[in-house]
């Protein structure tokens, strides 16, 4: 039987409308045990690499979200042949042989669903000497990171040139060995430049490196095949080119970002919830910072648990940082648990300029919340009110979900595709749990 993921790989159709809207009736304590999926911003640049060898590379533990279709297609679009293994929720392991590439042009139509699409760039660069990268849609290249890539791969001896909205990036004579010193702390440019410097003709020390689970997690799998990199897991990678990657197997990390969002969803609604390969230690900050707002926190033999209700939820102020601080992927959900909370919370993010998208939508359920800048004062009031509000990006919808799981009466959240890019069944697993949750489709 095919599975919904399966049958969307092959028909190619990658759905993104805003026909779908979830509908949640709040006030359930949950209960019960969710099982934590792959973490999605560690396989996209694990299906990435790929590209790097002939060898084919397996990887087990892939959630099944659009985002990973995305990237299939993009890989398949690019000559790589990809074997799906599907387990019993979806796809859990998928083989991919790079061994003949026939193109080396990431088109802009993927890559405006999916900026992920980007991390490409590194591994063919560094095998055919040249890649060809749609700029991400709606991005101007100096307001995000992406000119950190680029001026990494100049320094590893590449020339780039931005023509005709796409980037152009060669180097004829393979990459050299070289010093990258970020001036700001980027995951995905780490992440590519990593990539791209495990093929590069001599040595290559990569400086102010990010820390995150998912840059050590690739860089574990690159070891498997065959790389040499040392200091992974600081912020100084050493980087020992090599001729060739070898075949490899490697399991996905758990999704440290699906292990908080569910852990808030426990707390906001004064549930008792179990997740199963939930790491602490891929998010202490996060946890420790729920524990500062009146939930418990502890491991299990298998994951973790997490009980809300045996205190009042208390205001607490928050920084994003990156990690091991506080990550900006976890801001929006705890700004819908300080709704809710006694007292008044700061929350300042320092990663991404408009990261705040989802306060309108919350306000619209009764929060009272404030921009300042950078920081959002939110002053707790005692419930929240169901509302029709609409998802503008992938946290901002989570969000949304954990506002209507504490809410009175019904949440109607619209453009739920930004939900099915970075949660797998998330209506199913909260249903499962106790939750009035469902998907609508017209």
């Amino acid at each position: 039987m095919l599975t919904p993921f399966l049958k969307s790989w092959i028909s190619g159709n990658i759905k993104e409308t805003d026909l779908d809207s979830i509908s949640i009736r709040g006030g359930v304590p949950l209960s019960g045990t969710i099982e934590i999926s792959g973490a999605k911003n560690a396989s996209l640049p694990l299906m990435a690499a790929a590209l790097l060898s002939e060898n084919p590379l397996t990887l087990t533990n892939l959630p099944n979200l659009s985002d990973i279709i995305s990237m299939g297609h993009l890989l398949t679009g690019l000559g790589a042949e990809i074997n799906f293994q599907v387990g019993k929720n979806g796809p859990c392991a998928a083989t991919i042989s790079a061994a003949k590439i026939s193109g080396t042009t990431a088109p802009y139509d993927v890559v405006r669903k999916m900026r992920a699409s980007v991390l490409v760039m590194g591994p063919l660069l560094a095998r055919f000497g040249e890649a060809r990268v749609s700029l991400p849609g709606g991005c101007a290249i100096g307001t995000r990171p992406v000119d950190l890539h680029l001026q990494a791969f100049e320094h590893l001896g590449a020339k780039i040139k931005l023509t005709e909205g796409y980037i152009q990036a060669t180097a004829l004579n393979g990459l050299r060995g070289g010093h990258v010193i970020f001036p700001m702390v980027t995951v995905g440019g780490t992440e590519n430049v990593l990539m791209a410097a495990c093929l590069a003709d001599g040595e290559t020390v990569i400086g102010n490196a990010a820390r995150e689970p998912e840059v050590i997690d690739l860089a574990q799998c690159l070891v498997l095949m065959g790389a040499d990199i040392r200091g992974i897991g600081t912020d100084t990678l050493r980087v020992q080119g090599v001729p060739s990657l070898r075949e490899a197997t490697h399991a996905v990390l758990p999704d440290r970002i699906e292990t908080g969002s569910y852990a808030v969803a426990a707390a906001i609604t004064g549930g008792d919830l179990t997740l199963n390969n939930g790491r602490i230690g891929l998010l202490e900050a996060a946890m420790e910072a729920l524990r500062r707002a009146g939930a418990e926190v502890c491991e299990t033999e298998t994951g973790l648990r997490i009980r809300g209700g045996l205190r009042p939820i208390k205001g607490i102020d928050l920084m994003t940082e990156p990690f091991p601080g506080f990550p900006t992927d976890m801001q929006a959900q705890f700004m819908a648990m300080m709704a809710v909370a006694e007292g008044a919370s700061m929350i300042t993010e320092t990663i991404f300029e408009n990261r705040f998208m989802h306060v309108p939508e919350l306000c619209r359920m009764g929060a009272d919340i404030n921009v300042h800048g950078a920081s959002a004062i939110v002053r707790g009031v005692p419930k929240l009110s169901g509302a029709p509000v609409m998802a503008t990006d992938l946290r901002a919808s989570i969000s949304l979900i954990l506002a209507g799981l504490a809410a009175e009466g019904e949440t109607v959240i619209n453009r739920v595709y930004h939900l099915d890019r970075g949660y797998e069944s998330v209506e199913s697993k909260l249903a499962a749990c106790g939750a009035r949750i469902e998907r609508l489709s017209d």
